[in-house]
């Protein structure tokens, strides 16, 4: 992959966390995405020393980075109630547990608020941020808040509910966001042409600055722009098509972000291996150009950290 790419998976920790990186290294991942727990239940298992261990020594000898967490699906910081003080402590778990791996943030969906309404929604999210902010104190990992694709009552869907959950930690730089193409195009945004693209990310950045954008999910969508539907499909086999995915994967403002896929995949990584090389062949930037901005010299990347 040409210098100051950052392209990567969502990688599987089924055999041990270490795993994820093992993975990551078998299909040339410069980045990877990873669960540190099962995603689907409420009570992880503890984080053993040996495996953090093990985890941290992978990773030096794989040398890919950043990684960084998604967040267990169970947790809703938007609902009321019970469910909402579990949410937090869940999430609180996974920043500690992030924490500990040495990963650099956590990626969460900001929830859906369940009838309350989408401003009450919000307003639950950022308390528990507070929350889970003061809960964590001096760790050094981020969270990153991923755009949702507008389904049922979730918020996260519109750059104006972005641009309100920033604003409340305009000064807080462990909060940014992450932001999904699926997501993005199903939510309404259309990315498949020059100019539907150019307008989309010139909105996306009027509502967030570039340095709160902390990683980008690459995917195509098996549903049409503006569906509400969340269904993630391989680059170039879905609605979006794979000229958006060059736009993006060239957009000097975005070089050196993270992006990693989130499509499906077997237990041998073939399809990684389709979309990541597919992605790869779309990155068609002068390699000292890419080299250039990597090592912060092109103008106005240096806020894109």
């Amino acid at each position: 992959m040409k210098p100051g790419f950052l392209l990567g998976a969502h990688m599987s920790i089924l055999g041990g966390l270490s795993r994820a990186l093992e993975r990551g290294q078998s299909v040339s991942c410069a980045t990877i995405q990873m669960f540190t727990r099962n995603a689907s239940r409420w009570r992880p298992k503890a984080l053993e020393l040996q495996d953090v261990a093990a985890f941290k020594a992978v990773r030096k000898q794989t040398g890919i980075s950043p990684v960084f967490a998604h967040c267990s699906y169970l947790i809703n910081l938007a609902a009321r109630g019970e469910f909402h003080g579990k949410s937090i402590r869940a999430m609180i778990d996974e920043v500690r547990r992030a924490e500990r791996l040495g990963l650099e943030f956590v990626v969460f969906h900001p929830g859906a608020h369940m009838g309350a309404g989408a401003e009450e929604g919000l307003e639950r999210t950022v308390d528990a941020l507070h929350s889970i902010l003061e809960a964590t104190q001096g760790a050094a990992c981020g969270i990153a808040i991923e755009n949702t694709a507008g389904q049922g009552t979730c918020i996260g869907c519109s750059m104006e509910h972005l641009a309100f959950l920033i604003e409340q930690f305009r000064l807080q730089p462990r909060i940014g966001v992450c932001i999904d193409t699926c997501h993005l195009f199903a939510s309404g945004y259309d990315i498949r042409t020059p100019k539907a693209y150019e307008d989309t990310m010139n909105r996306l950045l009027q509502h967030v600055p570039r340095n709160k954008i902390l990683a980008f999910h690459l995917n195509d969508s098996k549903k049409p722009l503006g569906s509400k539907v969340d269904r993630h499909e391989h680059i170039d086999k879905g609605q979006i098509g794979k000229r958006a995915f060059g736009l993006l994967l060239n957009d000097p403002r975005f070089t050196r972000i993270p992006k990693v896929i989130e499509t499906p995949k077997g237990n041998d990584l073939a399809e990684d291996r389709m979309n990541l090389n597919l992605l790869r062949s779309l990155a068609k930037r002068n390699v000292k150009s890419a080299e250039k901005e990597r090592r912060g010299g092109h103008k106005g990347q240096r806020d894109c950290q």
